[in-house]
């Protein structure tokens, strides 16, 4: 009985974890270019009290083994890469990506991260920049005195911008994307960044809309992939998950306060 209420505390202490995961989902729903988590559990270890197969009598043996559970664990927060509603913004340094890839941005310290989030300013050197002042990889420089309404960002990436003077648009630079063998393996450090880990492989880089590389939207955003409807169904799921495994301890207690009570 004793065993059974750390094994239902273990359940408590999982399903905590699983609110938790469902927490941010909800509070990440409207941001950029957000991938919701799912929580993934796994069983402790076994007693085992009998062995199948060991002989039973002398012609038989038995059939199934005697194995008591000792509770469950958080075994991983799972980050699904599925695409997000993209949503018109009409601003002109807006972007987004539809289909596999990420932007690659360069960090104070001069190492890289890659996002979803394409919600990109101009900076006072007229740089392309996250909100955070990081720098879109490659570098894009817009000349001085462009028209800021007539950046255009192709679907391949291409960009090019007006300037007073001259006609025809100016080509600037060119987008790329970056995508990796196993997306869900990459480290999120906030910020709506993602940096490489041992498990995410190298960096593919490619051209938009070639190679498998996603397409770019100009003057769009890619919303949380979050649905609030099932988040809310997982949510009541983990709350009565929660509930059953303290009404298990509830129980545990009161068979061991009936066999404390056997002698009076």
């Amino acid at each position: 009985m004793v065993r059974s209420l750390w094994t239902a505390a273990s359940g408590m202490v999982g399903q905590q974890g699983n609110i938790d995961t469902i927490s941010n989902n909800l509070a990440n729903v409207n941001t950029s270019g957000y991938k919701r988590q799912r929580a993934e559990f796994e069983d402790l270890i076994y007693q085992t009290v009998k062995i199948a197969g060991t002989p039973a009598t002398e012609d038989t043996v038995v059939p199934v083994p005697t194995q008591m559970g000792h509770g469950v664990k958080l075994a991983a927060t799972q980050r699904q890469f599925t695409q997000g509603a993209l949503q018109n913004t009409e601003n002109f340094s807006d972007l987004a990506i539809a289909g596999d890839g990420f932007f690659r941005v360069m960090l104070y310290d001069g190492t890289f991260a890659y996002t979803r989030d394409g919600s990109f300013k101009v900076d006072a050197n007229g740089q392309l920049v996250t909100s955070q002042g990081y720098k879109v990889v490659p570098e894009v420089v817009l000349p001085e005195g462009f028209i800021p309404e007539t950046l255009a960002i192709s679907r391949d990436g291409r960009i090019t911008v007006k300037i007073p003077g001259l006609d025809e648009p100016v080509d600037v630079g060119q987008m790329e994307l970056y995508r990796f063998a196993n997306p869900a393996g990459l480290s999120a450090i906030g910020e709506n960044l993602f940096k490489l880990s041992n498990a995410s492989g190298g960096p593919i880089a490619g051209r938009p809309g070639f190679d498998g590389m996603g397409q770019t939207i100009h003057r769009f955003l890619e919303m949380s992939n979050v649905s609030v409807v099932r988040e809310m169904v997982n949510m009541i799921v983990a709350q009565r998950a929660y509930e059953f495994n303290s009404k298990a301890i509830q129980t545990s207690d009161n068979m061991l306060g009936t066999a404390t009570n056997l002698k009076r």
